[in-house]
């Protein structure tokens, strides 16, 4: 059985009067952390846009959907994952139906939900980007960093992540839905489709 640790609060230091500081040991982590996924996406965006014709905005809807149950995903829980708005992912929804990579269809029984499927072509347009995309991340992101530093900044992310994850669960909750047949319930619970 796994014992549950309790997290400890994060301790809050007031920014001095004069505001914050380049040199802030707390800044440089997460200005660093900016900085350079800026610079890596507007690389793979350059580089996915002159290749194939899609965004990687784009490209990662179709890489969720690809992994999903059935290659579908609410819009809910697409637009959790791509970390786009409801209407920021409907608009990139949009694009992909029109192009014929993605599929949009109401549940049928539930008149709340819209699933977005990936299609035959869908799929054969990220088998196409993948190589272009799997070459930037290596040479922007990957190969900046030795083995040991990799292992360290996944370990550091997955912590961050789990710890939001876990505060998540354990906020208050909407009342529960089930997730469609076949498909999994997301990290997080059933409220964090919402």
């Amino acid at each position: 059985m796994t014992e549950t640790r309790a997290l400890p609060e994060p301790t809050i230091v007031p920014a001095p009067a004069a505001g914050p500081r380049w040199d802030d040991p707390r800044l440089r982590a997460w200005i660093a952390f900016l900085q350079a996924h800026a610079a890596v996406a507007r690389r793979l965006e350059a580089e996915l846009q002159a290749a194939r014709g899609i965004s990687l905005a784009e490209y990662d809807a179709l890489v969720h959907l690809a992994c999903a149950d059935e290659r579908r995903l609410r819009m809910s829980e697409l637009a959790d994952q791509v970390l786009l708005s409801r209407s920021g992912v409907s608009r990139l929804v949009d694009r992909l139906e029109a192009a014929g990579l993605v599929e949009r269809a109401a549940c049928p029984s539930d008149a709340r939900v819209a699933w977005a499927t990936l299609t035959p072509d869908g799929l054969e347009a990220l088998r196409a980007a993948a190589p272009v995309h799997l070459r930037g991340v290596q040479a922007h992101f990957l190969d900046a960093m030795d083995a040991d530093d990799r292992e360290t900044l996944a370990r550091a992310l997955e912590a961050v992540t789990a710890r939001l994850r876990q505060t998540a669960a354990g906020a208050a909750e909407a009342p529960c839905e089930q997730a469609a047949p076949g498909l999994p319930v997301p990290a997080g619970g059933p409220a964090a489709r919402a």
